[in-house]
């Protein structure tokens, strides 16, 4: 179905300013797609077969369809990982097992329900697993921006973004069921005004403490507030209540905005007196800066 445009100054259209942002590639796509499609071979050929043949090319097409599942959900928590300056790495290496699970499908098609020789297997194990490990890659392994940070500091910066991120998938979820587009697009401006503030406390996590409202109290009542609103306009397509949450998307990004651009300063701020003081040192050893 065609979709209006909807711009600024267009009718119908949501009001409020829009922060450009940088589209993301999907992490799971035709390559994972492909790894669902492929199992249903097995199934077809199951019925082809006695009951030996048939239970192990139907317990081939259960383990490769969940190497599938682990390698999509591994592509998922790899790219959340990348989009954070600060990241624990995933706690279960998600492709790896689904590198594993790929050669152990392929082994278990490839078995020979008379003779049981296991040669053939043993390759088709090696092959897939190998193959799998070759196109996925694998799962990070290490944490990501803790140098410098203790690791409780690390945790609760996670902890906090991950809430906050949450919250954010929330709206977005719950925005769609309004069914209006212009909607869609202001709540998705609103979060890429958020997520910068989430990376501003991952370079610093000095700011936590000063941001945790934001995070927590407030990205939680914007959610709650988006999932009424949403289930009153799919009702009642009520405009009024649509004006006052396109208010409340206008001052929470206004307020987001001026929050970061304040940690920001400080953070530069912070940084200016550290170099006047290094100067100052320096200046005392007889070391002339060049700063």
């Amino acid at each position: 179905m065609a979709e209006r445009f909807g711009g600024k100054f267009s009718p119908g259209s949501a009001t409020g300013p829009s922060v450009p942002g940088k589209p993301r590639r999907r992490p799971a796509g035709a390559r994972v797609n492909f790894l669902f499609i492929v199992p249903f071979l097995l199934v077809l050929s199951a019925f082809q077969q006695g009951p030996v043949g048939m239970a192990l090319d139907l317990a081939a097409f259960g383990d490769l369809m969940l190497a599938a599942w682990l390698t999509r959900e591994g592509l998922v928590a790899e790219d959340a990982f990348n989009a954070r300056r600060v990241a624990k790495r995933p706690a279960i290496p998600r492709k790896l097992f689904g590198s594993f699970l790929t050669g152990s499908g392929l082994a278990l098609g490839g078995l020979d329900p008379e003779t049981f020789a296991l040669l053939e297997p043993a390759l088709f194990f090696v092959l897939g697993a190998v193959l799998h490990f070759l196109a996925f890659g694998p799962d990070p392994m290490k944490d990501k921006g803790a140098e410098g940070m203790d690791g409780f500091q690390t945790d609760r910066v996670a902890r906090a973004v991950d809430e906050a991120e949450q919250h954010l998938a929330s709206m977005r979820d719950a925005i769609r069921r309004a069914g209006v587009p212009a909607l869609e697009r202001r709540v998705a401006d609103f979060s890429i005004t958020a997520q910068r503030m989430f990376r501003a406390v991952e370079d610093d996590p000095r700011d936590l403490t000063g941001v945790r409202r934001y995070l927590g109290v407030y990205l939680l009542g914007a959610r709650d507030a988006t999932i009424q609103f949403a289930d009153l306009y799919a009702r009642s397509r009520n405009e009024e209540a649509r004006a006052d949450y396109e208010k409340l998307l206008d001052d929470l990004e206004t307020s987001f905005s001026k929050k970061t651009d304040r940690l920001l300063l400080d953070d530069k701020s912070n940084l200016d007196v550290e170099i006047e003081v290094l100067r100052d040192r320096l200046a005392r050893e007889g070391v002339r800066s060049e700063f």
